[in-house]
């Protein structure tokens, strides 16, 4: 990729370069609709797939459910349960993605007639996945059908337990699987290892929306055996919007069905049909149509504050409640909740990352401590790996000397490959998850031997990707182009997330007219063009590195070019740009 700007060195110390061919949106005519073309194709569209991916549908880019191994006998018992009225549970996991799937399947099944019922563990007392206690005691209950979502591929002895104890019992994961494969009905994970080509392709889909394609297969059997004859069928795009959320939260990649599953989800969303979503929407202050931005930072955490620090059926609940007054509560309660988790999160932070100073350059960034929150963890190592600009694992210690550990990885390093690998090779009391994410059980004891372990199979792919490590600019502007319509404009490339990142554009050159430090360590700026218009810039958490540094301590006389990404300011009387920091140059 070529240099952009002729810039080799910026002020946090990296390249700038062209994504794709790079556009100069400065030129007399460029039109906005030209540079999202090149910003889908940048992306890795064809000339051909462009519209597909600029209006990305269902119908366009959903597959056969029956490609995905057991896919059909998962549907098949469903159906059964459906016809004989069952007692079903739906097994979720404590965070948005498993939320959201057990939120999915419980609704499409009470509008098929089945009033399946939640179990989400606690996340202190029980742990991450299926406990064979949990799944006995539900079949002691009386369930004779288990679906377990977002978790289970490898819970080998809790499904074992399941078995002997009678209860047929379901996997809908989408997590990394170990060769060998737990005793269940049906394991329906597009990331097998035995999984079909076909299969294997849609393996960056959230749990949630492989339980949307289990939802399908569902109705589809249900269907050839006339149970719609004279039942109305559930409309299952209407859940769209559980799906999105699911997807964006638990940072999937937006490509494919994905991208369809968010752009369609938003519509959804917008309508305001889920009373739960619409009362959690009012309770972030979000009047307007949600972005899906708004999915990740502001509902997401909030779903997600409930199995973190409160209590974890909450998310659950909100989405399935039909009753607004109930829903309302619930929101407001995560909404509390968030607040204090944000508090603990700031302790275990700070903690973190002073031992992160006294850490040596390892591959991975492992810290631990006595009495940080597990609910926490996977935040906290998310600020860490920005910080460090490499792989963390943060792992709270309880005091037994055990302790739960939540990683976070950059591109090209897949830290749930290495993680599983430390867990067959016995360092590892529990321990899965994908390329960018990973959770783990240690023993306090064993922590040196996990970072030994990480360092040296990791260190070469974390080498190569930060010595690739560049600022990737899609776009350069005038400052006079910083402006509400060009937002709109690009907007229509999205929705942008992981795997399809936002558009990056560099403006300038500028000088800062103003320049200060609010909340929580952000830098605020106000700066000015050649072309005589200014823009107002922040960079989050960026006052102490030496992007805000040198902003702040910019003579006037000195003209910088700026790189970000372009937003909407919608807090004022009316709607302004502005433009979210993340490095910067001097321009002569």
């Amino acid at each position: 990729m070529a240099i952009a700007l002729n810039i080799t060195h910026s002020l946090l110390g990296q390249p700038w370069r062209w994504r794709g061919q790079g556009a100069d949106a400065r030129e007399p005519g460029y039109r906005p609709d030209d540079l999202v073309t090149q910003l889908l194709m940048a992306r890795g569209c064809s000339r051909d797939t462009v519209e597909a991916h600029r209006n990305p549908t269902i119908r366009h880019f959903m597959p056969d459910p029956s490609h995905l191994r057991d896919m059909d006998a998962a549907a098949t018992r469903l159906a059964d349960a459906v016809e004989r009225g069952e007692d079903v549970r739906i097994f979720g996991d404590y965070d948005v993605d498993g939320a959201t799937s057990a939120a999915l399947l419980i609704r499409l099944l009470r509008d098929l007639g089945l009033a399946a019922r939640p179990y989400i563990p606690d996340r202190l007392m029980e742990g991450y996945g299926p406990s064979g206690e949990a799944l006995v005691r539900l079949a002691g209950e009386g369930a004779s059908l288990i679906v377990t979502v977002d978790c289970g591929a490898q819970a080998f002895e809790a499904l074992e337990m399941a078995r002997v104890a009678g209860v047929d019992v379901i996997v809908v994961d989408h997590h990394k699987c170990a060769a060998a494969l737990p005793h269940a009905l049906a394991l329906v994970n597009p990331n097998r290892l035995d999984e079909s080509a076909i299969g294997a392709t849609h393996g960056h889909l959230a749990a949630v929306g492989v339980a949307f394609l289990l939802g399908a297969a569902l109705i589809r059997a249900l269907r050839a055996r006339g149970w719609f004859a004279s039942r109305a069928e559930p409309r299952l795009m209407d859940l769209l919007d559980i799906v999105a959320l699911g997807t964006v939260a638990d940072v999937a990649q937006l490509r494919g069905l994905n991208r369809a599953f968010v752009a369609q989800g938003l519509k959804v969303m917008a309508g305001r049909r889920n009373v739960g979503l619409a009362a959690l929407m009012d309770a972030s202050r979000l009047a307007r149509a949600p972005l899906c931005h708004d999915l990740g930072f502001a509902l997401g955490p909030r779903i997600n504050a409930g199995g973190r620090v409160g209590k974890a059926d909450l998310g659950v609940r909100l989405l399935t409640t039909q009753d607004p007054i109930e829903a309302a509560e619930i929101a407001a309660e995560l909404d509390r909740l968030n607040e204090d988790r944000r508090g603990i999160e700031g302790g275990v932070q700070a903690e973190a990352e002073a031992l992160l100073e006294r850490q040596g350059n390892r591959a991975v960034a492992v810290v631990a401590g006595v009495g940080w929150h597990p609910g926490v963890i996977g935040i906290v190592a998310g600020r860490i790996k920005e910080r460090a600009g490499r792989p963390a694992i943060v792992i709270a210690l309880d005091d037994a000397g055990v302790g739960k550990g939540s990683g976070r990885s950059i591109g090209g390093v897949d830290l749930g490959a290495a993680v599983l690998a430390a867990k067959d090779s016995g360092l590892l009391v529990a321990g899965g998850g994908h390329a960018m994410a990973a959770g783990l059980t240690v023993a306090a004891d064993g922590i040196d031997a996990l970072a030994d372990f990480l360092d040296e199979r990791l260190a070469d792919a974390v080498a190569r990707a930060r010595d690739d490590r560049a600022l990737l600019i899609d776009a350069v502007l005038a400052p006079a182009g910083v402006n509400p319509d060009f937002v709109a404009a690009i907007e229509a490339g999205g929705p942008y997330g992981a795997g399809w990142p936002a558009p990056r554009i560099a403006a300038g050159p500028m000088r800062v007219i103003k320049a200060d430090v609010v909340g929580n360590g952000h830098l605020r700026a106000i700066m000015a063009g050649d072309d005589g218009r200014s823009i107002k810039t922040i960079a989050f958490r960026q006052a102490d590195s030496a992007l805000g540094q040198a902003i702040l301590g910019a003579p006037r006389d000195r003209r910088l070019w700026v790189a970000g990404r372009a937003k909407i300011d919608d807090w004022g009387p009316r709607p302004a740009a502005e433009l979210h920091l993340e490095d910067a140059a001097w321009a002569e």
